[in-house]
């Protein structure tokens, strides 16, 4: 079985355990096409790639493939307004509506920039219907979102923005920068680092784009997120996944539509590689190469916890948060240390950084697998890597 899937790439020889557990993952976890990154104090250990770019496997998966990562990308939009923080352009505990005037509109001039990143805002969903191509339109979600009364009292409890915090961070970026998120995110830290790493995708990359193949049905003893948000179409988790409805559809997220948009909870397009030296960068302080994302004493915000409990929107499952991360939980732990954070995407995708021991992760795949937090595949490189440091 394991000559089926060749695997490429460098590991240092003291992680050559990762290398076994990522071969041991298409051998016995259904992967198909993946890469694993691992950067230590800044230097590269882990940089693995192997499988098929695609279901018939035609096409190995390459050292340059590139795949959409759901909700890794919020650990990126996380990280552009932490940029602003640090600079002192954004204060998290200001009203939004003192960067976003129109977003005081029902009720909501008062509520701070910290209610966003923490998915305190009462805003996870958009209750009128939406045209199915309305996420592809930033101006019409942004309006949207001002427009919209919380679905409870802000602050009282979080409840995971799956979608609309993308929108509700990335229009204060775009206010107090004037530039939109994907531009922001490109020229401040994607190109100084060398990040191929895009929020919203020219198509001059699609060739290198593997489609994501969706997770098989859940087992009947396993969570169905979307059973369960039926039971009530009109409530917060029908509306925050279904509205608009377009996501319904399979496959949307290979369109050349979901590609070109900037969408900050969910379209990001990279590499592991590129994931693993943005948190590396983040995890030694916020430098790497020369370049400083930010200021070593900001770390404490990205990793100090804002929200931790029973998510609505998320079947009452425990999720953690600080502003605009999420952090280690039990059974869903991004290695040992306790300032660990970053974000998984649905289907399996992962990025973190750990600045105790100094690491970047990055973790992409082309084939989704079930549940909500982080993947069996990815959960297994992270404990053969932590083994492997001691």
């Amino acid at each position: 079985m394991a000559a089926q899937f060749r695997i490429e790439g460098e590991v240092d020889k003291r992680f050559e355990s990762v290398r076994k557990v990522f071969a041991e993952n298409f051998e016995k976890c259904g992967e198909l096409g993946a890469a694993v990154s691992i950067v230590l104090d800044g230097r590269p250990v882990v940089d693995l790639w192997g499988g098929y770019f695609d279901k018939e496997k035609t096409r190995p998966w390459n050292r340059d493939t590139l795949v959409n990562v759901y909700s890794t990308t919020k650990g990126l939009t996380a990280t552009c307004a932490h940029r602003l923080i640090d600079q002192g352009r954004l204060d998290p505990d200001e009203p939004v509506a003192r960067y976003w005037p129109e977003f005081a509109q029902a009720g909501k001039k008062d509520m701070p920039v910290r209610y966003l990143l923490s998915h305190r805002a009462g805003l996870p969903a958009i209750k009128k219907e939406l045209a199915e191509d309305s996420l592809y339109n930033w101006d019409t979600m942004a309006t949207a979102l001002a427009e919209q009364e919380p679905w409870w009292q802000p602050g009282t409890k979080h409840v995971y923005h799956a979608l609309t915090i993308g929108w509700l961070v990335g229009e204060v970026i775009r206010r107090i920068t004037g530039k939109g998120l994907g531009t922001y995110f490109r020229e401040e830290i994607a190109g100084p680092l060398g990040l191929d790493c895009h929020i919203g995708l020219d198509a001059k990359h699609d060739s290198r784009v593997s489609d994501l193949l969706p997770s098989p049905p859940p087992a009947p003893d396993e969570p169905n997120l979307f059973a369960e948000a039926m039971k009530d179409p009109e409530g917060a988790t029908a509306k925050a996944f279904l509205n608009p409805p377009i996501l319904t559809k399979p496959h949307v997220v290979n369109t050349r539509a979901w590609r070109a948009a900037e969408i900050g909870a969910a379209n990001g397009h990279t590499t592991a590689r590129s994931l693993a030296r943005m948190y590396g960068a983040l995890a030694r302080g916020g430098e790497i190469d020369g370049y400083r994302i930010v200021r070593p004493e900001a770390l404490e915000r990205f990793y100090t916890e804002q929200s931790f409990g029973p998510d609505q929107v998320l079947m009452q499952m425990p999720t953690r948060f600080s502003l605009g991360f999420m952090l280690s939980q039990p059974g869903a732990m991004f290695g040992p240390n306790r300032k660990a954070f970053g974000h998984p995407g649905a289907g399996g995708s992962l990025g973190f950084a750990d600045p105790q021991a100094k690491v970047g992760f990055g973790y992409t795949m082309n084939q989704m697998a079930n549940g909500l937090l982080i993947d069996t595949r990815a959960a297994a490189l992270i404990d053969a890597f932590y083994a492997a440091l001691g």
